[in-house]
């Protein structure tokens, strides 16, 4: 049964140092590429957030076993050519990446299988990635020509494709990699607005060869992965929430250790210095497969801007908590080029417009984006989180700057991405 969580926080100011929990898109790739190499694979910094874990409850079905103690993963994998071809239907939870991701690693093996997911997922877009697939040759079915779950794959040799992005999609490019890695031929996609890169800094670290450069990345097939250890960083996009909550909030100050700043994701930390916010960047490993850094922020006077074009799919999930912060900015601040929001696990233009009405910001939605003129006090009132793991944390942090209580219903979905969140909260309001 869902929650419906009353929040008020009278005189609330937020002080104290955390560690959010772990990126969502490189677990679920940590899995991933453990699997299909064969031997051990070891991950530290794991997140234990629903949708990872339904990537988990895939590749067991698979006959790869994989233990959790706490945040460490150990995957035991027999490699790709010799997984079990499942017995029951693979669930994929309330998880767009792996659904998608799935279609790509599955339509290249020698396996039938069949995938569905919650109702949601029941509602989301798959022919963006099918169709291109289908051009390598993959055999997927499902409701509506592939559009929709269920969806049944039967394997078969893939060729390999040069591909054009229509639109920065990190899921529909992933899927075209993972089958690539099966596919007779060089796989090539091109982006023209380049989305996140986890699947490619991970295929290196793998073992495998890959070029990119400028927007294109290409690679040989056959190439077999070497069992290796990941280190999963802190998430930025939950990391976010408590970034804008720190700007947003009076007399507050947040320290986040660990946080992925890989540079295709951190469009919100670019957002939050054009806006004014007082941040703190500390860099620990440029380097390193994924870098990371100390984020410092304070309670900041903030100032409009307009975000467009190529930053887009950078921060493309922090677009519902950028909009509480531009509620808080002096200015209109305008969102463009947001089209993908329409087709993420709700209609988060929608969702992210109504909600933010009922408290009384000054916010209207466009056929791209969003237009929010500021700064305008909120108050209480009855929200919906939609099922979305990123309204709901988006409707708690608008509580703490609230006149009056804001009441939320299923923040149980929150548990997709960031399980400890309330408790961060209350850690946070604890050291005020």
């Amino acid at each position: 049964m869902s929650s419906t969580k009353s929040l008020e926080y009278k005189n609330a100011s937020l002080n104290g140092t955390i560690t959010v929990p772990g990126d969502k898109s490189i677990s679920h790739r940590s899995v991933m590429f453990g699997s299909i190499a064969e031997g051990k694979t070891t991950v530290s910094g794991f997140l234990l957030g629903e949708d990872c874990l339904s990537t988990i409850d895939c590749f067991r079905k698979l006959g790869v076993e994989i233990d959790v103690e706490g945040t460490n993963v150990t995957i035991q994998s027999p490699g790709i050519d010799n997984w079990e071809e499942p017995k029951e239907v693979l669930y994929t939870g309330n998880s767009g990446t792996t659904t998608r991701l799935m279609l790509g690693i599955l339509s290249g093996t020698d396996l039938h299988t069949v995938m569905t997911g919650d109702a949601s997922i029941g509602k989301r877009p798959m022919r963006r990635v099918a169709d291109p697939l289908r051009l390598m040759g993959a055999n997927i079915a499902g409701r509506e020509n592939g559009q929709y779950t269920p969806l049944a794959i039967q394997g078969t040799k893939l060729k390999a494709i040069d591909y054009t992005m229509p639109v920065a999609s990190a899921q529909v490019k992933s899927a075209i990699l993972l089958a690539g890695l099966r596919a007779e031929g060089t796989t090539i996609v091109r982006e023209k607005e380049v989305s996140r890169d986890h699947t490619e800094r991970m295929l290196k670290q793998f073992g495998a060869t890959i070029e990119v450069n400028e927007g294109v990345v290409s690679f040989e097939g056959g190439q077999q992965l070497q069992a290796t250890h990941v280190n999963v960083p802190g998430d930025i996009s939950s990391a976010a929430f408590f970034l804008v909550a720190g700007a947003i909030v009076p007399d507050s100050e947040v320290v986040m250790q660990n946080v992925g700043v890989n540079p295709t994701r951190a469009g919100i930390i670019e957002v939050l210095e054009k806006m004014g916010a007082e941040l703190s960047v500390v860099v620990d490993d440029l380097n390193a497969a994924e870098p990371t850094a100390t984020l410092t922020i304070r309670t900041s006077n903030l100032k409009a801007t307009t975000i467009e074009g190529e930053i887009i799919p950078r921060l493309i999930d922090e677009i519902p908590i950028i909009a509480l912060l531009a509620t808080q900015a002096e200015g209109t601040t305008i969102i463009r080029d947001a089209e993908e929001l329409k087709v993420k696990e709700t209609d988060r233009i929608t969702a992210v417009v109504t909600e933010l009405q009922k408290l009384g910001a000054n916010i209207e939605a466009t056929e791209d984006g969003m237009i929010i003129h500021g700064p305008t006090k909120l108050h209480g009132a009855k929200l919906q989180s939609y099922g979305d793991h990123r309204i709901g944390m988006m409707s708690a942090i608008a509580a703490l700057i609230s006149s009056s209580p804001i009441e939320i219903d299923d923040t149980d979905c929150i548990a997709v991405s960031y399980p400890t969140f309330f408790e961060h909260v209350e850690n946070l309001l604890k050291n005020s």
